[in-house]
């Protein structure tokens, strides 16, 4: 795939290495051309440095907006007409001081790049762990695979997440249509609350799948 990163942060640094070790061509976009070309560098692989613009011009299968909330719409604003019929990536948590959601009571973070951009076709995934989770090489847990919900309404679009998803060495999991981008931001903002504010097990609070409804019942 063709793939264009708007930002020059950890996450684009996280993901986008990933990418190119599975073979896909990468453009790292930034607003300060030093660190595109740092990034891209560091990166390798063929990476290529550019501004934000081109990079968004060059995703022609896949612009990941790796971008701050509160950054992001402006940005994916500004870039409208190049991300005309792309497949949006958005990662970024809108989660302030005291692990508060900062969208609460208005659209998720998604849906405000999905309406600053009405023609791009915007998909929520890789919001739920910390960059270095992303890192590893690959995230696998006690012999298991991390999974990572996948939530869009263009199959298409949906289809290139999922595989760039399996390119990081993880398992995509269908969240549903991009309604329920809400629902994953909540999560990682409780995540976040009970791993940084409580120092609590966040996989703890949920039972076994075999438990999911209720324990079998007894012969």
């Amino acid at each position: 795939m063709r793939i264009g990163v708007l930002g020059t942060g950890n996450m684009a640094d996280a993901l986008a290495g990933h990418w190119v070790r599975a073979g896909h061509e990468v453009t790292i976009g930034g607003r300060d051309p030093r660190k595109a070309e740092r990034l891209a560098a560091r990166i390798g692989g063929g990476a290529k440095p550019a501004g934000l613009r081109e990079a968004a011009a060059f995703g022609e299968d896949v612009v990941l907006a790796a971008l701050p909330f509160g950054a992001g719409a402006d940005v994916v604003r500004d870039l409208r007409a190049s991300l005309d019929g792309r497949t949006l990536l958005d990662c970024s948590n809108p989660i302030g001081p005291g692990f508060r959601l900062l969208t609460d009571g208005a659209p998720s973070a998604a849906r405000q790049l999905a309406a600053a951009a009405p023609g791009a076709h915007v998909v929520k995934a890789f919001n739920l762990c910390h960059e270095d989770v992303w890192r590893m090489r690959p995230p696998v847990f006690d012999g298991r695979p991390l999974s990572v919900p996948v939530c869009g309404d263009d199959d298409t679009a949906v289809a290139r997440v999922r595989q760039l998803v399996r390119d990081t060495g993880c398992t995509p999991v269908s969240a549903g249509g991009l309604d329920q981008a809400g629902l994953l931001e909540s999560t990682a903002a409780l995540f976040i609350t009970l791993w940084v504010g409580e120092g609590a097990d966040a996989q703890a609070i949920a039972p076994p799948q075999a438990y999911a409804t209720g324990p079998a019942p007894r012969g």
